[in-house]
């Protein structure tokens, strides 16, 4: 089968001929009809990010995946051969989590091996190609405005970065009822699809205005809930000053920059946090996809670009050099 593998130790990624895996007792193997490019692959190929927990050097990339079930392995049950699934983005062993296509084999293959218990049914209603990035591109922002932030409806919220997490983060916030919906991006693109998502109001982070227009917004009182989704120092200081009275601000996007709070006394006479985020847990996914099941969550609008999985090297590229602002690229064997 075609998988595109990455070599680790030199950074090399190709798309090359592997054999087809079996699925072992207690696991399955899925027919891939849709995989996800995350910013995360473009870190593992360039090498700011390193798996903790590969055995060897080389792994087939990709942790957003969707497809059929086409064989079940001794002591499976509940999974049928023909069930249409998501993979969940992990799993835990031994009280540590390893994340597929990074510390194990992934999707960006023909067929992908999974423990049965990572898998998640997904209904007809739902298409592999929206399916398959829930379980990070959707699920991490909600388990961070959920979880991490205890965002609570009427909060007023600040979205910074409005990429492939940061604009589901909007979509969520608004399901969630959050008020005001401010979405902060310098690319005019992805302030026009912030507002098409749920946001009350999109800014640069460069205007002038900015500090006068986020103080309207709130009526004066400042963020109760700010998410940096870009993982840049420069946003992560002005996200802090745009902070209210016990306001947080979670961290979900990577970065291994320092954080700066320029007023000290002030972060602490308004009791305010800086908290960071990473991931969701399985209970997120399956309730997103019970959402979107129902009506409640629309993918269609978030997916891209769809290209062939011989031409993942180009995908990569695509994202990348962020060539027509994506939110999510999808490959299809």
């Amino acid at each position: 089968m075609l998988a595109g593998r990455l070599d680790v130790s030199t950074r090399h990624f190709s798309v090359t001929e592997v054999p087809t895996p079996d699925a072992g007792p207690g696991q399955v193997r899925i027919a891939v009809a849709a995989a996800g490019v995350c910013l995360s692959d473009v870190h593992l190929i360039q090498g700011s990010l390193t798996p903790l927990h590969l055995p060897g050097d080389t792994v087939t990339l990709g942790h957003e995946v969707a497809g059929t079930v086409d064989q079940v392995g001794d002591g499976v049950t509940h999974v049928a051969a023909g069930d249409r699934v998501l993979l969940q983005a992990g799993e835990e062993r031994d009280g540590q989590v390893f994340t597929r296509g990074v510390d194990y084999d992934g999707g960006w293959a023909e067929f992908a091996v999974a423990r049965a218990d990572t898998v998640v049914p997904i209904p007809d209603s739902l298409p592999f190609e929206q399916a398959c990035f829930i379980p990070d591109a959707v699920s991490t922002p909600w388990a961070a405005l959920t979880t991490t932030a205890d965002t609570r409806p009427g909060t007023a919220v600040g979205v910074w970065g409005v990429g492939g997490l940061g604009a589901h983060a909007v979509q969520l916030l608004s399901l969630l009822g959050a008020a005001p919906i401010v979405a902060v991006d310098p690319l005019p693109g992805a302030r026009a699809r912030a507002l098409e998502f749920g946001a009350d109001l999109a800014l640069d982070p460069a205007d002038p205005d900015f500090a006068a227009a986020l103080g309207r917004a709130t009526g004066g009182r400042g963020l109760a809930r700010a998410f940096d989704f870009a993982g840049v120092p420069a946003v992560r200081e002005q996200a802090i000053a745009c902070l209210g009275y016990r306001g947080r601000l979670t961290l979900v996007g990577l970065s291994d920059q320092p954080i700066t709070i320029t007023d000290g006394t002030k972060f602490s006479f308004l009791q305010q946090q800086v908290l960071g985020h990473y991931g969701s847990e399985p209970a997120d996914v399956t309730t997103l996809v019970a959402l979107a099941a129902r009506g409640r969550l629309d993918f269609a609008k978030s997916v891209s670009a769809t290209v062939p999985l011989a031409e993942a090297e180009r995908a990569v590229q695509m994202l990348e050099r962020k060539e027509g602002d994506p939110i999510r690229i999808v490959l299809v064997p």
